[in-house]
């Protein structure tokens, strides 16, 4: 059984249900047994010995049970506001998914139960902070493991509410430890490769939306369509930003506002030393298929590696009933995520300052060659102020993107007791990402917002390709043309959502 990306965005955004299959559930199940037949008179991490730096230390064998409850009550550390719904919910199926490659060695009922808080909506608290990504996530999946085993708080029907009322309300039952659930239930990168899928989504969502913005953006600059064409994309070879020219396109099939050069400029019939129109158009519209075409680079590799991640059994010990041993290594390491969502987020900030470059282009006058008034005032120059301020919104955005850039891949920080001696981030790579990536979701609606309005302006609605004209009703139907000066900010986060019910 495999577990898509796809998958996760159907459970998260269609409730579709999550099931395990009984060939999967059976490898789960034969595992465990091999475990418990294995174990019986050896040393093993984290069943008989204690965890981390105290792993050289024996537990006897009449606190085994205490031990794996120790860990999940123990490392229920985080702090910090809680992960949204979506995100902890991604990091459940991603757990389910380290545990049905029949390699943790864990009891099928966990399974069963984490299947059952994600189709029931049941979300236990985790967190924001608490990872350093290195055993995986310790700390937030403790704080899911304690919600299995009945204890700590969930998110039900929109309150928090202790677990065993919750449990006892669906007619459900806590797990029991029976040889190192706990352990197994709190080692491994689920939570990090749960952000991050989130974020996968989104930032697929936002480079469609950039394609889409960008093909409305020419239009109403009246550019020239040579810079999307196939010939001069396929010069440079490279696959995405070929792609990037070809939706470009299919975007702007119908427009009647994009200008064929050689209608106009290769026709012989211009004499003139200075010619009124550009010949090219600013790079934040004509290098589009360039600047976009590495961010969806990025954006297939990083879907790769996060599916890899999503079927992958991230935790240790690994137990192998096929070659009958059990490995001690480090799949839980998460250096895998962290570095992705590190290019995720430069990528994802280099699509929102062209975003802000783009409405630049729409604000300033003087740029645009006068086609549209200072900051789409539509109201009396010097009285009103059209759009102006939300430009200094997109602007500070756009450059709190920047700062966030940084790497977090290359910083680590040594702890437990320097047992952990280098460590991902890996989780706070993700959350990193998500911010950037709601950032970029603040710029691109007030681009939108603008797009529409210079649309308006300029008076070309049935001039606009069907795709961009159905763009432009979707941004009306949330935030209407003005004249006269009015807050904007309760408009922008509806458009804001709109543009993230996209994924």
């Amino acid at each position: 059984m495999t577990i898509t990306l796809q998958q996760v965005r159907d459970i998260l955004i269609d409730h579709a249900p999550f099931t395990v299959d009984g060939e999967t559930m059976r490898a789960v199940s034969d595992c465990h047994e091999f475990l418990r037949g294995f174990a019986h008179d050896k040393i093993i991490y984290g069943i008989n010995t204690g965890f981390g730096p105290m792993a050289q230390w024996r537990v006897d064998d009449k606190y085994l049970k205490d031990l794996q409850y120790n860990i999940i009550r123990s490392h229920s550390t985080g702090v910090g506001e809680p992960l949204g719904d979506n995100e902890v919910k991604a990091a459940m199926i991603a757990r389910v998914g380290s545990f049905i490659q029949a390699r943790s060695g864990v009891h099928p009922e966990i399974v069963l139960l984490l299947c059952e808080f994600i189709n029931r909506s049941i979300i236990p608290f985790i967190p924001r902070h608490g990872s350093v990504g290195a055993s995986g996530d310790l700390v937030q999946l403790a704080h899911i493991a304690l919600c299995l085993i009945g204890e700590g708080k969930v998110r039900y029907r929109g309150e928090w509410r202790p677990t065993a009322e919750v449990l006892e309300a669906e007619g459900l039952q806590p797990i029991h430890i029976h040889i190192r659930e706990g352990l197994s239930a709190t080692n491994g990168t689920s939570v990090m490769t749960g952000i991050a899928a989130v974020n996968q989504l989104h930032a697929e969502n936002l480079l469609n939306l950039a394609v889409l913005s960008s093909v409305w953006m020419n239009e109403i600059a009246g550019s020239y369509d040579d810079m999307m064409s196939e010939p001069l994309n396929a010069a440079r070879r490279h696959g995405a930003q070929i792609e990037i020219a070809s939706r470009m396109r299919k975007t702007a099939e119908g427009s009647q506002r994009l200008v064929k050069r050689e209608h106009l400029l290769y026709d012989g019939g211009h004499k003139e030393a200075v010619f009124e129109k550009k010949v090219q158009a600013y790079y934040s519209l004509r290098c589009t298929p360039q600047i976009l075409g590495p961010v969806l680079d990025t954006l297939l590799h990083t879907r790769q590696i996060i599916e890899e991640e999503l079927n992958a059994a991230s935790d240790n010990p690994i137990v192998d009933p096929v070659s009958r041993n059990v490995y001690h290594g480090g799949n839980f390491h998460g250096d895998y995520i962290s570095l992705e969502e590190d290019k995720v987020k430069i990528a994802v900030t280099r699509l929102a300052m062209t975003a802000e470059r783009q409405l630049n282009y729409l604000f300033h006058h003087r740029i645009n060659d006068n086609i549209l008034p200072p900051f789409l005032n539509r109201g009396v120059l010097g009285l009103n102020y059209g759009m102006q301020a939300c430009q200094f919104a997109a602007t500070s955005t756009t450059a709190e993107c920047q700062t966030l850039s940084m790497s977090n891949y290359v910083h680590s920080i040594p702890n437990n007791n320097d047992n952990q001696d280098i460590v991902s981030m890996g989780t706070n790579s993700a959350l990193l990402c998500g911010t950037v990536i709601d950032n970029a979701y603040q710029v691109m609606a007030i681009l939108f917002t603008a797009l529409a309005e210079a649309t308006d302006i300029l008076d070309i609605r049935q001039q606009l390709a069907p795709t961009t004209r159905q763009a432009y009703d979707e941004v009306r139907r949330h935030i209407q043309s003005r004249r006269e000066d009015l807050p904007f900010y309760e408009e922008l986060e509806q458009v804001i959502n709109h543009l993230k019910n996209k994924i």
